[in-house]
């Protein structure tokens, strides 16, 4: 019998207040709390991979400090959305050493949202790259990834914290972090922040009347930042270690309840 729990992270989606997923990855390789799995919607994903494919928190905060949109955004003018994703989609595979999802260590999941029936689609082989691309694609901005003859788009339209599929994968104990917030009297200057606002309102009323039901749900409190503000990398990560630092008492106690149950 095993002698402790198989803990499973669900990383949501948010944006650039996606950075707050650092901060935890961080505190919880600080106290020890091992990590056996990781789901991830559209930023989520994304720093799932990375963490995945060996990439450490330290070089994660080095990267997010580096991250400039013209490294990796290629605006055109589409029928289906303003960047083509290409450049992203070549960085991704550049930082994940071009591996498959089934050489991740751990193991990571990767959620997107077939467009044709909104049902989620969740990648567990495969080319690293393609899926995060696909997981990544914000409707309307991104252009859709195509993969087996479905368009497919951002994986918080579908699951915003996939704790489910964290479950699936074999997770006994789940903790979840939700960093998707509606800022409320957001200033709206940018289409991008018409449509990630929008998203938002679905998601939380969606998530009104459907349970996440992670064992722990880490909510890093960055409403005071834009979805875009990927300039503010540090500040973010340093809420995510926060929130984090605040939920690890209940993670363990979590840790100890799986312990005498099993014994």
């Amino acid at each position: 019998m095993a002698d402790r729990p198989k803990i499973g992270l669900a990383l949501g989606s948010g944006g650039a207040r996606g950075f707050a997923h650092i901060g935890v990855l961080k505190v919880l390789e600080e106290e020890g709390i091992p990590i056996d799995m990781i789901a991830g919607s559209s930023i989520g994903a994304l720093v799932a991979a990375l963490y995945g494919a060996g990439r450490t928190v330290r070089q994660m905060q080095q990267l997010s400090g580096a991250f400039k949109r013209k490294y990796y955004l290629d605006f055109k003018i589409g029928r289906m959305g303003l960047i083509s994703g290409k450049r992203i989609e070549a960085l991704i595979k550049l930082l994940t050493h071009r591996k498959r999802l089934e050489d991740l260590r751990p193991p990571v999941a990767v959620v997107a949202t077939n467009l044709a029936n909104g049902k989620k689609v969740v990648f567990t082989k495969g080319p690293v790259a393609e899926a995060v691309r696909a997981s990544i694609s914000i409707p309307g901005i991104f252009v859709p990834k195509k993969i087996g003859g479905f368009y497919l788009v951002d994986g918080g339209v579908a699951d915003r914290v996939p704790v489910s599929v964290a479950k699936g994968m074999g997770a006994e104990i789940v903790v979840g972090v939700d960093v998707a917030v509606i800022k409320r009297e957001a200033e709206i200057h940018h289409i991008y922040d018409v449509i990630m606002q929008s998203i938002d309102i679905m998601q939380m009323e969606i998530a009104e009347n459907r349970k996440m039901e992670a064992d722990v749900m880490i909510r890093p409190d960055s409403s005071m930042y834009s979805s875009r503000a990927f300039t503010n990398a540090e500040q973010i990560i340093k809420i995510g270690e926060e929130a984090a630092k605040k939920a690890v008492p209940k993670i363990k106690q979590s840790m100890n309840s799986w312990k005498e149950q099993n014994e």
